[in-house]
């Protein structure tokens, strides 16, 4: 049966590559090819980067009003409601996503669109008393043309947080969403034009980083690049952008730490604590997979913690009961298989989980059910390094001092979650860990309204709130003399 074409979306249109080249997109769940998607070339992203900065520079775009564009990210924060149910079965389809949580993400990109509607005109520049015989003003300008390179883990949403303050600050855009996760973002290039957006303001190119990741990263009409993914593909993204003096964000990798005091209140930390690491099959940049839990409650917390873990409903994404679906490739799979060799082989105990379906429906896709260590030192491979798969380390430490000490000993920065009920102690070493976000009492890191990235290498810059709009834009001083 021969599977839908998506082409590259350039100026408007929908585009094959210059060389005719195509990759096959396939379902997690199943294996089945869902589409064929262009592989752009460096010519094709020349093609894309060059509308952008013409949009930019010329026509109705550079001449819309702050408040006019507020208008039409919410005409597009509108389209995505409309058309949530149709994003939300894309994104479960391609990223092996449970309906429940797709559904959920797509509701948060429209809430995205939604906030920056809001902020356009509420985000500026000021007027400076000076010593000089005059008035100096300041501006927030525009970048450009802003290169957003977005993960594969969460396509839609990511993808929201960049483009949205980046349209906001009267930019334009060329997205390369990841090349296993393309369709979402082709989806929004169509939904944007019929809310509105000039056409060559948003532009989409699919394919390889190497190639057209790269070609975008060194493209000299390229002002900005924000890119999520890991801290390895970050530092060559950092390098490249150095030669063309852009400025560069990124969100990196992670290996966040869940520090529970004897004092938690176990019946919210331990659902909370399971999908912080489980979630869309441990996926995350910001999973909790390192657990670290007072040593008198160790034994309550691991049993309790793995008899939940052994409940976890793993399967179809499509099924509404299902809390964890597939790894996004059989590669990816294979790189958790090998962590959970490591951490054999390092002498830590696994209590369950890290075995893959070989029956039934499952067989078919990337399947891999989840694990849970104990007898873990903080020096192990598999309390080091970012796994991205669903598997959990739990360890025990004997004083606020020592957890604070097991957080901090990772090159990491990202996120993290602390439990207890010692509002003092909560404050205290929410202060000492050090990372970009976290949570007390909860482990939600994501809040539209606040800054989100990490610090060490965790990244730099930071996605969402207010602050987002500061690295889409630049200070201009004007000095106007009295004379």
């Amino acid at each position: 049966m021969t599977q839908p074409f998506e082409g590259l979306a350039i100026g408007g249109k929908r585009l094959p590559s210059a060389d005719g080249r195509t990759t096959a997109v396939y379902e997690p769940a199943t294996g089945d090819v869902l589409a064929q998607v262009a592989q752009a070339t460096a010519a094709d992203v020349d093609q894309a980067v060059r509308m952008a900065h013409e949009r930019f520079s010329t026509g109705a775009w550079k001449q819309m009003r702050s408040r006019e564009r507020g208008q039409l990210l919410q005409r597009i924060a509108n389209k995505i409601r409309e058309k949530a149910e149709l994003l939300a079965q894309i994104e479960s389809r391609n990223g092996g996503k449970p309906i429940s949580a797709a559904r959920g993400e797509i509701g948060a990109v429209a809430n995205t669109f939604e906030y920056y509607a809001g902020a356009v005109n509420k985000f500026h520049g000021q007027t400076i008393p000076g010593n000089a015989n005059g008035t100096v003003m300041t501006f927030r300008e525009p970048l450009g043309v802003c290169a957003l390179i977005v993960p594969w883990n969460f396509p839609l949403v990511i993808a929201g947080w960049k483009i949205a303050p980046a349209l906001a600050m009267g930019n334009t855009v060329v997205i390369k969403p990841a090349s296993v996760t393309p369709l979402s973002a082709l989806a929004l290039a169509d939904l944007v034009l019929e809310a509105g957006l000039p056409e060559g303001v948003l532009n989409v190119v699919t394919g390889s980083g190497s190639v057209a990741g790269s070609a975008l990263v060194t493209h000299p009409l390229v002002r900005k690049i924000s890119f999520t993914g890991s801290t390895e593909i970050g530092v060559g993204v950092m390098k490249q952008a150095a030669e063309g003096i852009k400025r560069v964000s990124l969100e990196l990798g992670g290996k966040s730490a869940n520090i529970v005091f004897a004092d938690a209140n176990l019946d919210v930390c331990i659902e909370s604590s399971l999908f912080s690491v489980y979630d869309n099959a441990g996926q995350d940049c910001c999973s909790r997979s390192r657990i670290l839990v007072e040593r008198s409650i160790m034994d309550e917390f691991v049993e309790r913690f793995v008899n939940r873990t052994r409940t976890m409903k793993v399967g179809n994404p499509a099924d509404e009961q299902t809390e964890m679906g597939p790894l996004i490739t059989p590669q990816q799979r294979e790189s958790v298989l090998n962590y959970i060799h490591i951490g054999d082989s390092e002498g830590a105990k696994r209590l369950c989980g890290g075995e893959v379906p070989t029956s039934g429906d499952l067989a078919r896709g990337n399947y891999l059910t989840p694990a849970v260590y104990v007898n873990v030192t903080s020096g192990m491979r598999i309390m080091q390094e970012e796994i991205f798969g669903p598997m959990v380390c739990i360890m025990p430490f004997d004083s606020e001092a020592e957890a604070v000490q097991f957080a901090n000993d990772t090159p990491y920065g990202l996120s993290g979650s602390l439990w207890t009920r010692d509002i003092g102690r909560a404050l205290r070493v929410a202060r000492a860990v050090e990372t970009g976000m976290l949570s007390i009492n909860s482990s939600s890191s994501v809040h539209i309204e606040a800054p989100f990235g990490g610090v060490k290498h965790s990244g730099l810059g930071r996605e969402q709130g207010m602050t987002a709009l500061e690295h889409y834009s630049e200070y201009k001083s004007v000095f106007i003399a009295n004379d």
